[in-house]
């Protein structure tokens, strides 16, 4: 019975994701111009193809599409009311992404009930080093915009734009996915005697190649440089800050760390290097020795900065910088997602709650990677 009724679970996802993708394209189809043009196009792929010829925007005008790269013109492009995509996230993509994402966590929820593999908290340490290789990998795409006229970047339109978010969450999946066949493949036949343990190795080794890559560009080009203060910075203030609160929640609330155990530290950690990254990207760079500073992307993080810098006196604002209350929001939501993962959740619904902190992490420790090492490249 179980097994009809799990199968039952698997289909209906699949025919649901049939239905929502048959949806899309025969909307696109009847009605190009509302369904493909002023939604897909400007919300998801837009910003996308923009990003992706390093553009300031991109307006589609339904039988072309034309690059600008100035925000005056992007803005008057808005004012007589084009189609217009901006490289980054507005609040429309990102609650289409975070839709996508639940989606897909139900299906490798089964995929990983068919692998017999996710009921133990190794997996979840075993996923680290591939989120830190997709911040890393979405570093490499920001030096090729960087690459100087003249010079021709590694990888060019359209296979860019597979490392270019958000598509390099699909890119980063594919990769992890068949990592993680690939090692219960390898413990199946006898050949490694964890799973877990071989994928952490496969983790940390494209991450080391993604990384050694930027190294390399930043010893043998002008257009990339490295600034290791920062790096350090920001790993060893989120490590400090990490540790601090969860070691005064194991003292005064152990109750919150009690269904997820270290996994509740690597939540908080990955959150404040994302907050940290931010902080510093945004108000420290050119005071740590960096010629410009960086502008924030996510609309969440742009309202809490702006809505900050309104709320401050100005004299304020310039020294303490206007930044760190994201730092503050991502540290309390960290501590608020271990304190939903009881240890009733945690025993009864072990491979969700992986899948569900795993991705809790990824969407902080992916994007702050990327920050981080984009400040301590210079790109």
């Amino acid at each position: 019975m179980q097994v009809t009724e799990g199968f039952d679970r698997e289909r209906a996802w699949l025919v649901a994701a049939v239905v929502s993708l048959l949806a899309l394209v025969g909307g696109s189809l009847a009605f190009p111009r509302t369904v493909y043009d002023r939604f897909i196009w400007q919300y998801f792929w837009g910003p996308v193809y923009a990003d992706a010829h390093n553009a300031r925007c991109a307006i589609n005008s339904g039988t072309s599409v034309e690059l600008l790269g100035s925000s005056d013109a992007c803005q008057a492009a808005i004012d007589r009311g084009a189609v217009v995509a901006e490289p980054g996230y507005t609040p429309v993509s990102e609650v289409g992404y975070m839709a996508i994402l639940l989606f897909m966590l139900i299906g490798v929820l089964y995929l990983l009930r068919r692998l017999d593999v996710g009921r133990e908290h190794d997996l979840f340490f075993a996923m680290v080093p591939f989120m830190l290789f997709g911040g890393a990998l979405r570093v490499v795409e920001d030096a090729f915009d960087a690459t100087p006229a003249g010079v021709d970047p590694l990888v060019t339109y359209p296979w860019n734009s597979l490392i270019i978010s958000p598509v390099i969450y699909g890119t980063v999946f594919l990769i992890t996915l068949a990592a993680v066949v690939f090692a219960v493949k390898l413990d199946a036949e006898g050949i490694v005697e964890d799973s877990n343990r071989t994928l952490t190795l496969l983790g940390a080794g494209v991450f080391t190649v993604t990384f050694g890559y930027l190294a390399v560009l930043a010893v043998t080009t002008d257009y990339v440089s490295f600034y290791p203060q920062i790096l350090l910075l920001v790993v060893g203030i989120s490590t400090a800050l990490a540790w601090g609160i969860y070691e005064g929640i194991e003292r005064f609330a152990p109750e919150i760390n009690r269904g997820t155990g270290k996994i509740g530290f690597v939540v908080i950690w990955g959150h404040a290097i994302d907050g940290v990254a931010n902080v510093i990207a945004a108000d420290w760079a050119m005071a740590l020795g960096l010629p410009f500073t960086y502008g924030a992307k996510h609309p969440v993080n742009r309202f809490i900065i702006g809505l900050t810098d309104g709320l401050l006196p100005p004299s304020l604002a310039s020294a303490i910088g206007t930044s760190w209350p994201f730092l503050v929001v991502k540290l309390i939501v960290a501590v608020g997602i271990i304190w939903l993962f009881d240890e009733r959740f945690m025993k009864e619904s072990t491979r969700y709650a992986l899948l569900l902190l795993i991705a809790a992490v990824a969407v902080g420790l992916g994007p702050g990677t990327r920050d981080m090492l984009r400040v301590t490249f210079g790109i």
